[in-house]
């Protein structure tokens, strides 16, 4: 990666009877082929960009070791998009990062597959093959441990979240193990908040058997989401359809099954992401299939986008499916939620499309698609790049619940050198469905830091917090809508929160220290 610098783009909708705005387009340079992974959203909405690059500089040598590939590669973005901090994690071979969690602290898990022994910034010795590689730092980036997990097979990661405890379920697939089922299987580790190991899951049948995509569920469980090839057997008990299915898994919070579906037509059927509904939960993915097995729903063309919605105990709700022509690859899914989190508002979810078997003039272009809660199509957008690009890849794709669109992928005008392209939108159709509050203050009660969010438009604003006698304990300006504060200091009680703005608005709330 060499500099970030600001581009531009084009909007073009398909019908146009909604409003978009770009707020800011990051690009970032690079002269290899640097792998964008995901956006996370803090909650206090800013946004860690995170893949993995070969860095420009070399590295220093740190007794006979020094790097010889990849690194896990994180850039931090505040609201604004303007860039606050940018960190390099390496060993001494590739090592390769998968999946990042936001913590309930401010900071961040990452999750990796690491070809590396012990050396520069790993601590521990490889257990063998791969290993999957975690690190936890803090909001600006700092370490605060780290953790290899393997063993003397290959493992590799693929996805992390924390549960309601606050600990960690990391996902990803293991090979040639002997404890395993199949040529690929699955493997679940649990984890309490410090790293510690608490348990390990193996999952799979007599085939190929790959997790796409973890999310946590309500009850502090968590539902997987897994490209299978294979039949019933070993740890698998539901059968496939054709030649790839979907296999969803639910566990509960302690890595046990609690439940396992299948989902597929006589052909290939690829799953690629999950999201949690008021209802239970959607899954997506790509399908060649016909309406055959228990899929419903044709095909058009090429594959289509296919998505499934299954309440808590993954039974069937509805499915659809949706065609962008050619081979359609389904990246992100977002499920906007009402604020009190009981009912949904609308999916959104984003892609490329890539001709079948070679790269045409317009391929790979960004794609967003916009549902209603009941999967009947609002609007469909492409976002393409202001230059022919050979191709554009689409990695990742989030709804705020401000209503803003950020969405990220790759940019390459020859293979093996992709930018990575950062763009935030703003949707006029989506806005008008928030439910606006003057003041938002979460969580409350609060125990270390709260989140204050201001629900009008100001340019620059101050926050200040008193205590019930009317004593001023703090004050800070922010120019922006969800700003972090620090409540360790204070004592068991209730305080009072005031915003007053540029704009001469003001708002109270209280706050309940624990």
């Amino acid at each position: 990666m060499k500099k970030l610098y600001f581009g531009a783009l084009y909007l073009c909708a398909i019908p146009v009877f909604f409003s978009q705005e770009v707020v800011w387009q990051r690009d970032i340079q690079s002269s290899t082929q640097d792998f964008l992974s995901q956006i996370t959203t803090t909650l206090d909405r800013q946004y860690l960009i995170t893949g993995s690059s070969i860095q420009a500089q070399e590295l220093q040598n740190v007794g006979n070791k020094q790097n010889k590939g990849y690194n896990f590669h994180l850039i931090k973005f505040n609201q604004q998009g303007e860039q606050i901090w940018e960190k390099y994690f390496s060993g001494d071979n590739h090592d390769f990062l998968s999946a990042t969690v936001a913590t309930q602290d401010g900071g961040f898990l990452l999750a990796g597959t690491s070809y590396s022994s012990k050396g520069l910034d790993k601590k521990e010795e490889s257990k063998g093959g791969s290993d999957i590689w975690l690190i936890r730092i803090n909001e600006f980036g700092d370490e605060l441990w780290q953790k290899t997990v393997g063993s003397a097979a290959e493992e590799e990661a693929r996805a992390v979240i924390q549960t309601t405890d606050l600990g960690f379920f990391v996902a990803g697939n293991i090979q040639n193990s002997d404890k395993g089922y199949g040529s690929k299987d699955v493997l679940i580790v649990r984890l309490d908040k410090n790293g510690k190991e608490l348990s390990q899951l193996i999952l799979g049948g007599n085939g190929i058997d790959e997790v796409e995509k973890m999310i946590p569920t309500r009850d502090g469980g968590a539902l997987l989401g897994i490209y299978s090839r294979s039949k019933a057997s070993g740890s698998k008990k539901t059968d496939n359809y054709g030649e790839g299915d979907y296999w969803i898994v639910k566990l509960n919070k302690e890595n046990k099954v609690e439940w396992e579906k299948n989902f597929g037509g006589r052909d290939d059927d690829h799953l690629r992401t999950l999201a949690l509904t008021s209802s239970g939960y959607l899954i997506g993915g790509e399908s060649r299939s016909e309406k055959s097995g228990n899929k419903s729903v044709g095909l058009e063309e090429g594959t289509d986008v296919w998505l499934i919605s299954l309440d808590e105990r993954g039974d069937e709700i509805w499915q659809k499916s949706y065609n962008f022509k050619n081979r359609d690859v389904l990246r992100g899914m977002s499920v906007f939620h009402a604020s009190d989190d009981k009912s949904s508002k609308g999916i959104l979810l984003g892609g490329y499309t890539q001709a079948e078997g070679k790269i045409e003039a317009n391929d790979g272009t960004f794609w967003m698609l916009y549902l209603d809660p009941n999967g009947n199509e609002q609007w469909r957008k492409y976002v393409k790049g202001d230059s022919k690009k050979k191709e554009e890849k689409l990695s990742d794709i989030t709804l705020n619940k401000d209503g803003s669109i950020v969405l990220a992928g790759t940019s390459g005008e020859e293979l093996g050198k992709e930018n990575w392209k950062i763009i935030k939108l703003g949707d006029k159709q989506i806005d008008q469905l928030i439910e606006k509050q003057d003041i938002k203050i979460y969580p409350n009660p609060v125990s270390d830091y709260a989140y204050v969010e201001i629900g009008f438009d100001f340019k620059e604003a101050d926050i200040i917090l008193y205590d019930m006698s009317g004593r001023q304990l703090q004050s800070l300006k922010t120019k922006n809508q969800v700003t972090k504060i620090n409540t360790q200091p204070l004592s068991q009680g209730a305080y009072l929160i005031t915003i007053k703005t540029d704009t001469h608005k003001t708002a109270n709330a209280k706050l309940i220290k624990k």
